[in-house]
C-alpha cells in the first residue's frame, strides 16, 4: 500500500470517528470507534481463517446454516481450531459484515434493530475464550462500549441509528487482511498504523488526560531506536507504564523480531486499549502479557528480566513510598526511597530491577530528576558511582507532550556499558519544528540524536562526553547546561560607531525641528513643542 493509500485509510477512519463527535467528548467516542474497528478486524480475521479450514469442503464460512445438524458440527470443529490459533471465535451470523448489513437493512419484515444482538456478540467474543490460554487477553475487552448509553442517543432507536450508520461506513472499508488475496504481508502494519493514528488524534484532542495513554510518535521512535542499537532481534521488551501499548509496538518496528511483549497499565480503559492494539497489530496472544495494576505498588512481572525496557511514566507522580519497600528487592540496595510526591526515581529503580545484564532501558523524565537534591540525589549518586549504569542523558524540546509544556529528558541505562568511564549528554532542546500549538521532533532531529548516541562524540553546543570524574565533581548534578554549553555570544558592539550614528541622528532631528517651526510660522499655528 502506498503512502497516499495509507493516509486515505487514516482519513476515512477519522471521518467515521467524527460521526460520533457531536454526541460525546473525545475520550468517550474514542472507546466506541476503536472498539468497532477492533470488532471488524476480529471478524475479518475469523472469516479468513474459517474459509481456509473449509476450503477442502468447497464452502464458505458465511454459507454455513447454523441451525442445522451439519452446520452445528462445522461450527464446533472450527471453534476448537480458532480458539487455539486465533484465541477467540465468532459464528458466521456474528461477523461484523452481517451485523452491519442487518442494521442498515430496509427489507420489509426484517428488523434493523441490532443493539441487543451486537452487545451479546461483543460479550460472546470474550465468552469464547473462557477456560483457554487467551482468556486473560480477551477478558472484559469491550467493557467500555455501553451500547445502551444515553450519550449515543436519548432513545434505543436513536442509538441504533447512529451505531448502524457507523458500522455501515466501516463495512465499506476493506482492511485487506487476506495475504493470499492481496499478497502484501505489510498490510497488517498499515491497519495497525491507522489505528495508532486514531489514538494519536484522540490524544491531541483530549487535553491533560492524553499523557495517560499516549506517547507522541516521534518520542516513541527515539526511545525505540535507543534500546535497539546494534540489535536485530529481541527476546523481550517491557513497558511498566504501557498506556495504549504504542511504545512496545514501536520497538518491534526497529528490529526484525521481538519474541515477547510485556507491559503493565493502571488505568482499566487504557489497559483494554493496549490489548486491542497488540492483537490488531497481529501480535499473537501467546506473545504478549499485559497486566492491569499499579506498577510500583503491585508489580506483576517481578521475577522477570527484559532485554529492552522503555517507559514514559507519569511525571512526578505520587506514590506511597511505604517503608516496607526498603526491603523490596527493587529498592533495598539504594538505602533511600524516592520521595512520596515524586515517583520518578521509583520508576527508574523498578526498571533497573527488571533490566537484563545485556539490556538497555530508556525512560522519559522531567528535568527536575536531573538535579533535585535529597533522596533523588542519593539515588543518582548510587546509580552512577556505585553501579555505573547511567549511559546517556538527552534533553528534549519543551511542549512535545500532550497535556504539559515542560521540557523533558531521556535517561538511558545499561548494566554492562560499552563506555564505562563516561556519560554522554545531548541537548536537542532547540531542534524541533513548531506545528500549531505543539512542538515536534523532525526526522532529521531524531537522526541527529541517534547518530550522536551511536558515535558518542562531543559536538559544539549539542553534545558532550563527560568523564565520570567530572560528574562526581558536580556532585552528581546532571543538569544538561553544566555539560553542554549552548550559550551564543552576542555580536560585539562598536561603541564609537554607535556614538557617531547617534550624533548624526541628533543633527538630522534638529534640522527637522527647524523645518517644522518654519512651516508652523508660515501657517500661523502653534508649534507642537
Amino acid at each position: 500500500m502506498s503512502e497516499d493509500q495509507k493516509k486515505q485509510l487514516e482519513q476515512q477512519l477519522w471521518n467515521i470517528a467524527n460521526t460520533l463527535r457531536g454526541k460525546m467528548n473525545a475520550d468517550e467516542f474514542r472507546d466506541y470507534i476503536l472498539g468497532f474497528i477492533f470488532y471488524k478486524y476480529l471478524s475479518e480475521k475469523m472469516n479468513i481463517y474459517a474459509n481456509t479450514i473449509l476450503k477442502p469442503d468447497g464452502i464458505l464460512f458465511t454459507d454455513i446454516k447454523e441451525d442445522t445438524e451439519n452446520g452445528v458440527a462445522y461450527i464446533e470443529a472450527i471453534k476448537e481450531e480458532a480458539v487455539s490459533t486465533l484465541g477467540y471465535f465468532l459464528k458466521p451470523s456474528e461477523l461484523f459484515s452481517q451485523i452491519a448489513k442487518r442494521g442498515n437493512s430496509d427489507v420489509e419484515g426484517i428488523s434493523n434493530f441490532i443493539l441487543e444482538d451486537l452487545q451479546k456478540i461483543l460479550t460472546n467474543i470474550q465468552l469464547s475464550t473462557m477456560g483457554t490460554e487467551s482468556e486473560e487477553d480477551f477478558d472484559n475487552l469491550f467493557e467500555d462500549m455501553d451500547l445502551n448509553s444515553t450519550k449515543l442517543g436519548k432513545t434505543p432507536e436513536a442509538r441504533n441509528e447512529i451505531i448502524a450508520k457507523v458500522l455501515s461506513h466501516l463495512d465499506k472499508i476493506d482492511f485487506k487482511l487476506d495475504v493470499k488475496t492481496y499478497g502484501d504481508t505489510s498490510q497488517r502494519d498499515v491497519l495497525g498504523d491507522a489505528y495508532e493514528y486514531l489514538i494519536g488524534q484522540f490524544a491531541s484532542g483530549a487535553g491533560k488526560k492524553a499523557g495517560e495513554f499516549y506517547t507522541p510518535q516521534e518520542v516513541s521512535k527515539v526511545l525505540a531506536k535507543l534500546v535497539t542499537v546494534n540489535k536485530t532481534k529481541l527476546k523481550s521488551v517491557y513497558d511498566p507504564t504501557c498506556g495504549s501499548g504504542s511504545l512496545l509496538l514501536r520497538v518491534a518496528k526497529e528490529v526484525e523480531s521481538v519474541s515477547n511483549f510485556y507491559g503493565q497499565e493502571l488505568n482499566r480503559t487504557t489497559y483494554n486499549l493496549a490489548r486491542m492494539n497488540m492483537i490488531l497489530h497481529d501480535i499473537h496472544y501467546r506473545k504478549f502479557d499485559i497486566k492491569q495494576e499499579d506498577t510500583l505498588e503491585h508489580p506483576q512481572h517481578l521475577d522477570m528480566r527484559f532485554e529492552a525496557i522503555v517507559a514514559n511514566p507519569p511525571f512526578s507522580a505520587h506514590w506511597s513510598a511505604n517503608p516496607l519497600f526498603t526491603s523490596d528487592d527493587r529498592f533495598s540496595q539504594y538505602g533511600k526511597l524516592a520521595p512520596k510526591s515524586k515517583a520518578d526515581y521509583a520508576f527508574v529503580q523498578h526498571m533497573i530491577h527488571h533490566l537484563a545484564e545485556n539490556g538497555t532501558m530508556a525512560i522519559v523524565l522531567p528535568h527536575g530528576a536531573l538535579f533535585r537534591g535529597g533522596a533523588e540525589q542519593h539515588i543518582r549518586r548510587y546509580l552512577i558511582e556505585d553501579r555505573n549504569y547511567l549511559d546517556a542523558v538527552i534533553g528534549l524540546p519543551a511542549n512535545i507532550f500532550y497535556g504539559t509544556s515542560i521540557p523533558t529528558c531521556i535517561m538511558v541505562f545499561k548494566k554492562c556499558k560499552e563506555n564505562p568511564n563516561d556519560i554522554l549528554f545531548i541537548d536537542s532542546s532547540q531542534h524541533f519544528e513548531k506545528v500549531k500549538t505543539q512542538n515536534i521532533l523532525r526526522p532529521q532531529d531524531i537522526d541527529k540524536i541517534i547518530n550522536t548516541y551511536k558515535e558518542r562524540k562531543t559536538i559544539d553546543k549539542y553534545s558532550y562526553v563527560a568523564p565520570i570524574t567530572e560528574v562526581a565533581e558536580n556532585d552528581y548534578n546532571l543538569n544538561i547546561p553544566r555539560y553542554v554549553n549552548t550559550f551564543e555570544e552576542e555580536e560585539p558592539v562598536d561603541i564609537a560607531q554607535v556614538a557617531k550614528e547617534l550624533k548624526t541622528l541628533e543633527t538630522k532631528m534638529q534640522e527637522t525641528d527647524r523645518e517644522l517651526i518654519a512651516l508652523c510660522a508660515e501657517l500661523n499655528i502653534d508649534t507642537p513643542f
